[in-house]
């Protein structure tokens, strides 16, 4: 394979010559792939990690006043590896706010525990398959950021923005409830509730 200096990494990204991204692939998804799994991902997340990092050199690159002051595979590495630790909390956030629990962590026996595991596993499978604009939208809310804020980040109007988050929102609390695994959910909680009164 044909090594590309960092200079010239950067103008091929520039001119958008396709066979540096393909280079760069080869040469660092791997790097990226062992942080995010070490990290507690999968090779998609790693996937979908480095494509995100690589939008957002681009982003910077593309600005006249852009210039490297470090080696461009240490660049990658921190865009991607803040990238992930970002999407690591904004899970963590969706997920609280999915099963937000009222009673303090001392109180909580074995069944409860194991319910939340379910709960969490349950929510990240519907959630990953809603569409990316939805999730996108959602994982902003979850962050408190305001509407007009999401919507002009992400170049919608903000009747589009309000109008996804509901259709989203409505999306994630039907499929949930429709997964077969829900069901065991709530007749745990039934049965706990039966024991306690």
């Amino acid at each position: 394979m044909k090594e590309y200096s960092d200079i010239e990494i950067i103008e091929c990204l520039r001119n958008r010559q396709s066979y540096v991204v393909h280079y760069l692939s080869e040469r660092y998804l791997p790097m990226i792939r062992l942080m995010v799994i070490q990290l507690g991902g999968d090779q998609e997340d790693a996937k979908d990690i480095f494509q995100e990092g690589l939008m957002i050199l681009l982003e910077k690159i593309d600005n006249k006043e852009f210039a490297l002051t470090c080696k461009f595979k240490t660049f990658l590495y921190c865009v991607c590896e803040n990238l992930w630790k970002s999407t690591i909390s904004k899970r963590h956030a969706a997920e609280n706010y999915f099963a937000r629990r009222t009673e303090s962590e001392d109180e909580k026996d074995f069944s409860e525990v194991m319910d939340n595991d379910l709960r969490r596993k349950i929510f990240l499978n519907v959630f990953d398959t809603l569409d990316p604009v939805g999730k996108n939208i959602l994982k902003l809310y979850w962050e408190e950021i305001p509407p007009q804020e999401i919507a002009d980040r992400l170049g919608y109007s903000y009747g589009y923005v309000r109008k996804k988050k509901c259709e989203a929102q409505a999306e994630l609390t039907e499929k949930v409830k429709r997964h077969p695994d829900y069901k065991k959910v709530i007749d745990s909680e039934t049965v706990t509730r039966r024991i306690v009164c």
